[in-house]
């Protein structure tokens, strides 16, 4: 009898989020659809949980990035499980909830020696039903949840000498943001703007900026009562969003730092493994696509001037966080600034522990070429020996994309495809087509210039495309 090795991929988010519909739920859900194409190892079963089915057409196009040769087989060794709840909770929650659907999922292991969970964030929820299901987590101990949060980011910085913004960390409410935006500016009096960021927020959602420009001197009588003025005029990330329910997730806990200026500013990463020999291992960098301090998408690697200077930084921080037992995908953010003289200069913004906006894109291109990353090159190396580039996006997104939805896009004949050297188009959150008219998509080039062409006809064409069936 035939024994496989499996994983139970539960991508559930516990996330400090103002909106989301369940739609947007859905979307996240599915990016990780992209590990699917681990099934080319013929001794592998893979079990997918979800909060609402994957459409089958869904599920056939990653099958189908492997090649007829593979997709057959490789559909009977996958399990697509369903919790048939739609609300914006956490799927582990939806799981611990219901002991049969978990009874379903033990059935579709094997072997369960040989089986671990691969989650998006490790919470005690997921470490629940990973003790459920009796098989290990790949992540970090919820013990260490802090060392992820802006404070605990903030804190390892300062440990592993690297530089970061001037700061506070552990604010919990208004007086103390004043208080640490006053002694902010004694340390710094030009000063012109301080971001506030919750501990928890995620993908800049949960950032603020105070301008201080015009302030009192540093120090003066009035200077407290007006920065409070300043403070609850801040401009938040978050559309729509009152600053009572600001304030309410504030009081769980915040930083308050300087906004790094430069000449140029750019917002790079590092994505490490965390090994459970406790080796903190370089997998990737990028430059991080921004609006305002929200994250769209992402360009690897990142550019080779100060690749190498935020690796390094990204090592010792690494080395603190496998040292203290955490374990699974990280990833660092970064701010660097470009002076006058030309020079990059690197500050690290926050550490998380979990997989993110670029963890994905990344999994398909190492799945799809077999390659890797070279940490001391910053460059990427397909198995054929030729690098590879890539511009991905969780936002590809407009109105008239709707009409794309329910399986319109992946009927398209001109569908932007991979060509036989690895090279092309990958979506996923193919479902928020239907109700938000958002899909995400990864081009990949053998050079960057060839990765942003590519990504930028497979957005017009898309589009066009979406306006010719909004007319028929």
């Amino acid at each position: 009898m035939e024994t496989y090795r499996s994983i139970v991929i539960v991508p559930s988010r516990t996330i400090d989020k103002f909106h989301e519909p369940a739609a947007e739920t859905q979307a996240y859900e599915e990016r990780l659809l992209c590990l699917l194409l681990m099934l080319r190892d013929p001794d592998l079963r893979v079990v997918y949980v979800t909060s609402s089915p994957v459409a089958e057409p869904i599920i056939e196009y990653y099958l189908s990035l492997l090649g007829p040769e593979f997709a057959a087989d490789a559909r009977e060794r996958l399990t697509m499980i369903s919790a048939d709840d739609a609300s914006v909770r956490p799927l582990s929650a939806k799981l611990l909830e219901r002991p049969r659907l978990l009874d379903r999922i033990r059935w579709a292991i094997p072997d369960i020696e040989r089986c671990h969970l691969v989650p998006y964030v490790s919470t005690e929820l997921e470490q629940a039903v990973g003790d459920a299901l009796a098989i290990p987590v790949h992540g970090a101990d919820p013990a260490l949840a802090y060392l992820g949060t802006k404070s605990g980011s903030r804190e390892l910085f300062e440990r592993a000498g690297v530089q970061h913004p001037l700061g506070v960390e552990r604010i919990t409410g208004r007086a103390d943001a004043v208080k640490a935006i006053a002694r902010l500016r004694a340390a710094k009096p030009e000063l012109d703007q301080v971001v506030v960021k919750l501990d928890a927020g995620v993908s800049g959602e949960g950032n603020a900026i105070v301008e201080l420009s015009g302030l009192p001197a540093p120090g003066s009588r009035y200077e407290k009562h007006r920065i409070g003025l300043r403070f609850d005029a801040m401009q938040m990330e978050a559309l729509g969003v009152s600053m009572a329910v600001y304030l309410e997730r504030l009081s769980h806990g915040g930083v308050v730092e300087e906004r790094i200026g430069g000449i140029e500013l750019r917002s790079p990463s590092v994505q490490l493994e965390l090994t459970p020999g406790g080796e903190a291992r370089i997998v990737s960098t990028h430059d991080q696509i921004l609006s305002g301090q929200r994250y769209l998408g992402c360009r690897f690697p990142a550019e080779p001037a100060y690749a190498r200077a935020i690796t390094e930084s990204a090592r010792r921080v690494g080395a603190l966080l496998a040292a203290a037992g955490a374990r699974g995908r990280a990833g660092i953010d970064f701010v660097v600034a470009r002076d006058e003289t030309g020079v990059w200069h690197a500050y690290a913004i926050e550490v998380n522990l979990r997989s993110g906006g670029t963890t994905h894109p990344l999994a398909a291109l190492e799945l799809l070429s077999g390659g890797v990353y070279d940490a001391d090159t910053a460059i990427f190396t397909a198995s054929c020996g030729s690098p590879r580039h890539y511009v991905a996006t969780d936002h590809l997104e407009s109105p008239r994309l709707r009409a794309l939805g329910h399986g319109g896009l992946l009927r398209l004949a001109a569908l932007p495809r991979l060509a036989a050297d690895g090279c092309g188009v990958v979506f996923h959150m193919l479902s928020a087509l239907d109700e938000l008219g958002r899909v995400g998509l990864t081009a990949i080039g053998n050079t960057a210039a060839d990765a942003q062409s590519r990504f930028e006809q497979a957005q017009e064409l898309l589009l066009d495309a979406a306006g010719e069936y909004a007319v028929a």
